[in-house]
């Protein structure tokens, strides 16, 4: 039975496996179509979709940006063609007619575009993060526009809309955050307008815009975001992300042989799971729904018939003692030692504004008696941190490190599973371990290396 909203009943989002072909796209074509149909039929709003550039896309036109950097123009002309052929097959391969001539003539006029902006790009021998943004929303715009032709061409009636017209950021170029307020008026406008008439509106996820008009995006896995941020505004029923994986697992199946699918999981925990490097989900992704009190199903649309996992408010009342592991790889321990002032005032406060003012999260925090240790994933401004840190007290770095996250809300009621999950990790050597003050996760920071047999033992212990 179709969900329920005021503006379109379901926002469904596909990531790039799922807009990866000519055959993706009619799957996803079909997928749409028929949650059109059963929300006709319940005299609903259509749904609202959200694709994500086609597979490998974003990667492509990053290492694309950073050839022309290089004043490598030709080498990077010669990507950018062979990325407007793979567009022009995937478009030809899902239109006709008219709905095909128009769908070529956007994807070419978009490639023109960004290889006006190469050129450019090689003159200067810089990439910004503002052009940066600029090349690589390229990605999301033509896979749109393709995706809104082909629902047109197999007789749903689609409105494609620009999602830096609703989408509203500040100017964090690479990471910007969106406008909640700004963004929600602009997305009942424009989708409202079209959802009045019948249609499904089609945008591109991950990017957005300046109040001033310049190309926005949210970053990295910042398409599920988008989904999220205008479900939200729009007060829809579900939110659906569409992948090509029936749920989320129990663990990484690239780490651990056959994982189950986690049929229903709470809000906070898919947080910590999101956080802690399950890839089903982008960590911000969670927080317009929870804010809402809307649930999240995730599906795959290879397998539109597996019941997927859904994300609700509440978590139900699990069989398994855990509901999920994750890991989150490569990152550094920063040992911040000062004996002198570690107990006196203000020292934690003068530590992790260091951390604030190189715009820097940390995952992981433990103190002793005479230091702080503390986990990052994000290097890039690893080095003037530890030169800040240093004026006032000893620091040592240990790379090569990895954080694997226990999670369950039965963590809150089970005592014994703290010591079953540590027991099973015996002769492993741990460098870290935490539990949240929410009691929901047991995170253990270890070598990288030990990552594969840490999971490989915990699953077995708790699945």
């Amino acid at each position: 039975m179709p969900v329920t909203g005021r503006y379109g009943s379901v926002v469904m989002k596909f990531g790039g496996t799922s807009v990866a072909d000519a055959d993706a796209i009619i799957r996803l074509v079909d997928l749409v179509r028929r949650q059109a149909e059963a929300q006709a039929d319940d005299d609903n709003k259509p749904p609202v979709v959200v694709v994500s550039a086609l597979s490998g896309v974003t990667d492509r036109l990053i290492a694309i940006a950073h050839v022309a950097e290089e004043g490598e123009v030709d080498r990077a002309v010669a990507s950018l063609r062979e990325l407007l052929e793979r567009h022009v097959t995937v478009a030809s391969g899902v239109t006709t007619g008219a709905n095909q001539s128009k769908a070529l003539a956007e994807v070419r006029e978009e490639f023109e575009g960004l290889i006006s902006l190469v050129h450019a790009l090689a003159v200067l021998r810089e990439v910004s993060p503002r052009s940066l943004d600029a090349v690589v929303a390229s990605g999301e715009l033509a896979s749109s526009r393709i995706v809104a032709r082909a629902l047109a061409e197999r007789g749903v009636p689609a409105a494609w809309i620009d999602a830096r017209t609703v989408v509203i950021t500040d100017a964090e170029h690479t990471g910007a955050a969106p406008d909640t307020t700004a963004t929600c008026e602009r997305a009942r406008e424009h989708i409202g307008l079209a959802a009045a008439r019948g249609q499904v509106t089609v945008l591109g996820g991950f990017i957005g815009a300046t109040t001033s008009g310049v190309t926005t995006t949210l970053g990295r896995g910042g398409s599920d975001y988008s989904g999220a941020i205008i479900g939200a505004c729009l007060g829809v029923g579900e939110i659906q992300i569409w992948t090509d994986v029936d749920g989320m697992l129990t663990a990484d199946p690239r780490i651990v042989a056959e994982p189950r699918v986690v049929p229903q999981l709470s809000f906070a925990e898919a947080s910590e799971l999101a956080y802690f490097g399950a890839k089903v989900l982008h960590p911000s992704t969670i927080l317009p729904a929870v804010t809402q009190n809307i649930p999240v199903r995730i599906l795959n649309s290879r397998r539109p018939e597996s019941l997927g996992t859904l994300i609700t408010a509440e978590a139900q009342s699990p069989d398994a003692q855990l509901t999920a592991i994750a890991c989150k790889r490569n990152v550094t321990v920063v040992d911040i030692t000062s004996t002198r002032m570690l107990m006196a005032h203000g020292f934690l406060r003068r530590l992790f504004e260091v951390f604030e003012r190189f715009k820097t999260a940390v995952d992981v925090v433990t103190t002793s008696e005479v230091s702080v240790s503390v986990t990052v994933d994000d290097t890039r401004r690893l080095e003037a941190i530890v030169d800040n840190l240093r004026s006032f007290a000893q620091v040592e770095c240990e790379p090569e490190m990895a954080i694997v996250s226990a999670v369950g809300e039965n963590l809150r009621t089970d005592p014994t599973l703290f010591g079953r999950a540590v027991t099973s990790l015996d002769r492993i050597p741990l460098r870290l371990v935490s539990q949240a003050a929410s009691r929901r996760n047991i995170t253990f920071v270890l070598r990288d290396a030990d990552v594969p047999q840490a999971m490989i033992r915990l699953h077995e212990a708790f699945f």
